[in-house]
């Protein structure tokens, strides 16, 4: 189940969910960290974790984290010493680690282990404890080379965990560390299922990583049969710079491309068998690829083995405390690494709060201002109101919105999108994916932020609800949408009103010495004055239309100036022939950023089936940009 999309309604991925496995914390957590109530404060202070195509997101948001791996908890190993808090206190303080990673040994072929030894589960138990305290994120890792083999161990050890940490967003299950050259499809799959299933039965929603063959290296493998049935599911990723470079760098990005993400539970910079200098050349090619496929990791190991790939020296403090002497040189390159990692998704430092307040209708919506979403960015726009749009939509990818519908009945909605190719689709539904009110063809609009309003009309019910707008096909960027009952806001008069063609349907007319061009920019219309006029009307921009004694008419744009501060512009119905009648005129007052404006209009005094609205710019010399130009029969 996706989370964002839960509204205690089917959800798209899951069917039906059932609160009653959940505390109070975990409805929390649900509804992303928002007060309940206005006074009940979140169980967890780091953002959720979501998987959408092969993209990790936190908070709804494209990003990752770093952070460190324990060494095998296995007893008498010499390291389950560093499975406490203070530990996990200095390497979120003073590394800046926003993940730490309890690597529970599970196998006995080695001794010391879980199936042997349950002391590992409370080391467990102490480093999950501590990273929810210090607002981290926490992988709990069946540390294990044969996890297939003891299945119904596995099972039973994730069954308690999701019962005791399911309702936070911290905990992220990784339910076999590293299958060896063992089949994909005859032994991981089954096992992961088998696991997957048991987790989801208690927790439906925390991150699941799962292991890949030879040693979590065959991602590749694993993206042409991927475990489906399941949201969020990424796939282990292991390398150790001294032994694998672009060979398996290609591998991942097959995977990639193949649709599925990656979560690198394990690195190093220095030989597989952890011993060996620092590869720092490939090292260096390993972090970049992560920060350009914003792929998580946790660098191996925290410990004070002596091998090269432990980040202490031996004999380094179990509390903490570390100076720059006390880190060897593949510790002290993690630590420069995770501690300048990009900030993303956890902790109080930089928490992900949506923005999420109902909006009435009828209106327009900013499609940056979602209550929940997945897998989109956002970037400046040049269209109206000169702030975000929504970008990086891929299918898949959606947003929820909170509105107060009036009356149930027929609505316009309009969308106002940008498209380099076309063959985007946008879906409108309720949140969660049913009902469907409609989809929408989104063109191609010659450029990323070219501008186009496309509509639809759908049916919809009344009152305040949660509405979700999910891309079937990907594609396109969206500025905003608006919502209109079609039986109030009746039927727009004018033709081209958003200038998608040009400026067919519209007239520039200049006189009495004034000049001007006109044309579309960026979207909309463009009228640039080359000499100002003595009188208002001396430039005019208009379209013919009909008006009708008795009725009311609502005029609606979107306008702007683009030099100097401010300037007037006159708006007027009148008779488009002499002796031209004015039926009617409003003056607004423009400035250098995107407004909407709006007034009435009563034709009291007879119908004209020889009217015009007229945009009257004479006088200023400011060029003006107008767009969305209605002109409403109510």
């Amino acid at each position: 189940m996706n989370i964002h999309r839960l509204n205690a309604i089917p959800t798209r991925n899951t069917g039906k969910v059932s609160l009653t496995r959940k505390t109070i914390s975990t409805l929390l957590k649900t509804l992303g960290g928002l007060a309940l109530l206005g006074c009940i404060a979140s169980a967890s202070a780091v953002a959720p974790i979501t998987v959408s195509g092969n993209k990790v997101l936190f908070g709804g948001q494209v990003g990752s984290v770093a952070g460190n791996s324990m060494f095998w908890s296995n007893t008498g190993w010499g390291q389950e010493k560093y499975y406490n808090a203070n530990v996990v206190s200095w390497l979120k303080n003073d590394w800046k680690s926003k993940l730490v990673r309890a690597a529970m040994g599970a196998d006995t072929e080695a001794g010391g282990g879980y199936l042997t030894d349950t002391s590992n589960k409370t080391r467990v138990f102490a480093l999950v404890d501590a990273a929810i305290a210090n607002d981290m994120y926490v992988i709990i890792d069946w540390h294990s080379h044969t996890a297939h083999q003891t299945r119904a161990q596995a099972i039973t050890f994730f069954k308690e965990m999701a019962t005791k940490y399911g309702h936070t967003n911290n905990v992220i299950y990784e339910i076999f560390n590293e299958p060896k050259q063992i089949s994909w499809a005859n032994d991981v799959k089954p096992y992961a299922q088998a696991v997957i299933s048991a987790i989801r039965e208690i927790d439906p929603d925390n991150l699941i990583v799962v292991g890949t063959p030879t040693w979590s290296q065959d991602v590749d493998v694993a993206s042409t049969s991927p475990i489906t049935g399941y949201a969020n599911i990424a796939y282990t990723l292991h390398f150790y710079a001294g032994t694998h470079g672009q060979s398996l760098r290609n591998k991942a990005q097959t995977a990639l491309n193949n649709g599925i993400a990656l979560f690198v539970t394990e690195w190093g910079s220095v030989n597989a068998d952890g011993n060996g200098a620092v590869n720092y050349g490939e090292t260096e090619a390993w972090v970049a690829f992560m920060k350009a496929n914003n792929i998580s990791n946790a660098n191996w190991a925290l410990s004070d083995k002596a091998e090269g790939s432990s980040a202490l020296v031996p004999g380094a403090s179990n509390t903490g405390g570390w100076t720059s002497n006390q880190l060897t040189a593949s510790g002290a390159l993690a630590k420069d690494i995770i501690s300048n990692w990009p900030s993303t998704g956890g902790g109080t430092d930089d928490p992900v709060v949506p923005a999420c307040t109902t909006v009435n209708l009828p209106g327009t919506i900013q499609a940056e201002n979602t209550c929940k979403m997945s897998g989109i960015k956002l970037e400046t726009t040049s269209d109206l109101g000169d702030g975000k749009n929504v970008g990086w939509i891929d299918a898949g990818d959606w947003m929820t919105y909170k509105v107060n519908i009036p009356a149930a009945g027929s609505y316009k909605v309009s969308y106002r999108v940008a498209s380099l190719n076309g063959g985007g689709v946008i879906q409108l539904e309720k949140a969660g994916g049913s009902p469907l009110y409609g989809t929408v063809n989104v063109p191609s609009t010659g450029g990323w932020q070219t501008w186009v309003t496309i509509t639809h009309v759908v049916s919809l019910p009344a009152g305040v609800q949660e509405i979700g707008l999910a891309a079937k096909s990907g594609g396109f960027n969206l500025n905003w949408f608006k919502i209109d009952p079609v039986d109030l806001g009746g039927i727009n008069k004018l033709i081209n009103s958003d200038f998608n063609n040009g400026m067919a349907n519209w007239t520039v007319n200049s006189g009495n010495g004034a000049g001007a061009t006109s044309g579309v920019q960026g979207g909309s219309a463009y009228v640039w004055i080359t000499t100002g006029g003595t009188n208002v009307w001396d430039i005019q921009l208009s379209q013919n239309t009909t008006i009708t004694q008795g009725k009311r008419y609502k005029v609606d744009f979107d306008a702007r100036i683009t030099e100097g501060s401010t300037r007037t512009l006159s708006v007027n119905i009148e008779k488009n022939i002499a002796p031209w009648t004015n039926y009617g005129t409003t003056t607004f007052t423009l400035g250098t950023s995107w407004k909407h404006f709006t007034y009435t209009y009563n034709a009291v005094s007879a119908s004209d089936a020889q009217a015009r609205l007229v945009f009257q710019l004479g006088v200023n010399t400011s060029d003006v940009n107008v767009d969305n130009i209605t002109l409403t029969e109510l």
